[in-house]
C-alpha cells in the first residue's frame, strides 16, 4: 500500500498480521518491579501519595465515599489523579469517496496483547508538551491547529470512574483534505474493517473504542430531540438522588489497604492492586521508563440487554455510580461487574440481569468479545463485552428503578454531549456506531 493511500481492500486478518509484524519489529518488554526500583517516582512523606518527581503525569492518592445505605457505608481506596486533559484523536480522509481512518499500532504496557489498534494520536498533555523529553507526537498538529482539518466530533469524555478521579480526555475525529502519509506504525482503514476487528479479542484498544463511539448516530432509532432530552432529564434527576459524599484523602489514610515492597492491596486481597513495572518499547516517544499501574485481580463483564419495542431496537441502560466520576454517575451498561464475586450469591443478591446475560443461549448473543481497558494505567485489565437479546420475561417494559430503555440513537446523541455515558457503555456503543453489530 502506498504511503498516504487508503486501503479499502484490507481484510481484518491482514490487519491482525500487520499488528503482529509491528510487534515483532520493535522490542517490547514489561517487567514487574518493586516500588523502590521506580525511577522518578516516590511516596510523598506527608501523605504517602505515589507521585512523579516532575509534579506532572499522574499521581496515586486516596479517596473516600460515604453513602446513606448499601453494603459499604464508608468506602476508601487508592485512586489515580490525572487532572490533565489528554487527546484521543483519529484522523479521517476520503479516498475514492470512501471514508478512511488513520489508525496506529501502539504498545501500551498494561495490555495483554502489547500492540493494539490505537487512535492516530493518543497522548496525555504532559506527553505532547514534551515533559517526558521524548520524541514529538506524530500528527498532533491536526488536533491542535483548527485550520488543519474539519471537525467531525470533538467531545470531552470521562475515563474509568472506578479508578480515576474526575478524569476527562478530549475525544476527537477530524477530516482532512490534504495528502497525509501513513508512517510505518500507521495505516488507513475503512470503518467496515475496523468494525470487523471489534469482533477480535484484545485488538482494538480502549482509546480507539471511546473515540469511535463519538461518531454521528445512525439514522435508525435515533429518535427526536424530545426523548433525548427526557433521557438527560432522567439522568440529572438520578444524579440528584445519589446520597454520596466523596472526598480526596491521603493514600496513607486508605484504611483496609496495606503497602508491601511491590504492591498496595486491599485486605483481604480483592478488587485490584497498585503495582509497579519497568517498560521497554521501541516505537514509543520514550523507549524506556518505569511507572505504577492498577491491576484488577479478575476479569469484568459489561453487557447491554436489548429488545425491540414497536419494531425499534432499545438498550437497557443503568445509572452507574462510580467513586471517581465528576457528576457521581453516568449512563452505564445493563450489567457491569466482576461475575466471580457474585458466583455463589443467591439470585436476590446478584446484580440485576446478570443471570440473563450469563445464561443467554448462543442465538440471543448479538455481540461478545474480550477487550482490554486503558493499557497506559491498568495492567491486564480485561472484560468481556456483550450485547444480549432478551424477551419480556427477564427484561420487562418497565424495568427496575435506576434502569431505562433507550434507543441506540438516543444513547449516541447523549454520549456526544460528553460526560454522560461511561467508558464501558461507550465501548458497546462503538460496536453499534461502526456497524460491527446491527440490532
Amino acid at each position: 500500500m502506498a504511503p498516504g493511500r487508503g486501503d479499502p481492500g484490507a481484510r481484518p486478518e491482514e490487519v491482525v498480521d500487520w499488528l503482529a509484524s509491528r510487534a515483532r519489529a520493535n522490542r517490547f518488554r514489561v517487567e514487574r518491579i518493586a516500588f523502590d526500583r521506580l525511577r522518578g517516582w516516590s511516596f510523598a512523606p506527608d501523605t504517602g501519595d505515589l507521585v512523579h518527581d516532575s509534579g506532572r503525569f499522574f499521581s496515586i492518592g486516596g479517596i473516600e465515599a460515604e453513602t446513606a445505605d448499601g453494603a459499604h457505608p464508608v468506602w476508601r481506596q487508592p485512586i489515580i489523579d490525572q487532572p490533565e486533559v489528554g487527546i484521543l484523536g483519529i484522523l479521517a480522509k476520503d479516498f475514492g469517496g470512501v471514508r478512511h481512518y488513520l489508525m496506529q499500532a501502539k504498545m501500551e504496557p498494561g495490555n495483554p496483547r502489547a500492540v493494539q489498534l490505537s487512535p492516530t494520536v493518543q497522548a496525555t498533555h504532559s506527553n505532547y508538551t514534551g515533559v517526558h523529553k521524548g520524541a514529538p507526537v506524530a500528527y498532533l498538529d491536526y488536533f491542535t491547529d483548527p485550520s488543519r482539518a474539519h471537525p467531525v466530533a470533538d467531545v470531552l469524555q470521562s475515563e474509568h470512574g472506578e479508578w480515576f478521579h474526575r478524569k476527562f480526555n478530549r475525544n476527537v475525529i477530524v477530516l482532512v483534505d490534504e495528502e497525509v502519509p501513513a508512517g510505518e506504525n500507521f495505516r488507513w482503514l475503512t470503518l467496515d474493517t475496523i468494525a470487523a476487528l471489534l469482533h477480535h479479542d484484545n485488538l482494538v484498544n480502549m482509546d480507539s473504542r471511546t473515540v469511535l463511539s463519538c461518531l454521528p448516530p445512525a439514522p435508525e432509532g435515533s429518535g427526536d430531540p424530545a426523548p433525548v432530552r427526557s433521557v438527560e432529564d432522567w439522568l440529572a434527576a438520578e444524579r440528584a438522588r445519589l446520597q454520596r459524599r466523596v472526598r480526596r484523602i491521603a493514600l496513607r489514610d486508605t484504611e483496609g489497604w496495606v503497602r508491601t515492597a511491590d504492591s498496595i492491596r486491599r485486605v483481604p486481597d480483592r478488587g485490584f492492586r497498585v503495582v509497579a513495572v519497568a517498560v521497554e518499547a521501541g516505537n514509543r516517544e520514550v523507549p524506556q521508563w518505569t511507572q505504577p499501574l492498577f491491576e484488577p485481580l479478575l476479569p469484568g463483564l459489561h453487557a447491554f440487554v436489548t429488545r425491540r419495542f414497536s419494531g425499534v431496537p432499545h438498550l437497557l441502560v443503568r445509572i452507574g455510580a462510580e467513586i471517581g466520576l465528576a457528576q457521581g454517575a453516568e449512563l452505564a451498561p445493563t450489567v457491569s461487574c466482576v461475575p466471580e464475586y457474585h458466583r455463589d450469591r443467591p439470585p436476590g443478591r446478584r446484580p440485576p440481569f446478570l443471570t440473563t446475560v450469563e445464561t443467554a443461549p448462543p442465538g440471543r448473543i448479538r455481540y461478545t468479545a474480550v477487550h482490554s481497558e486503558e493499557g497506559g494505567r491498568f495492567l491486564n485489565a480485561v472484560s468481556r463485552y456483550a450485547i444480549v437479546e432478551a424477551d419480556e420475561t427477564p427484561a420487562p417494559p418497565r424495568p427496575p428503578s435506576g434502569y431505562r430503555w433507550v434507543t441506540p440513537g438516543q444513547l449516541s446523541a447523549v454520549a456526544r454531549r460528553g460526560g454522560r455515558v461511561n467508558v464501558q457503555a461507550r465501548t458497546l456503543l462503538s460496536v453499534l456506531s461502526t456497524g460491527a453489530v446491527r440490532l
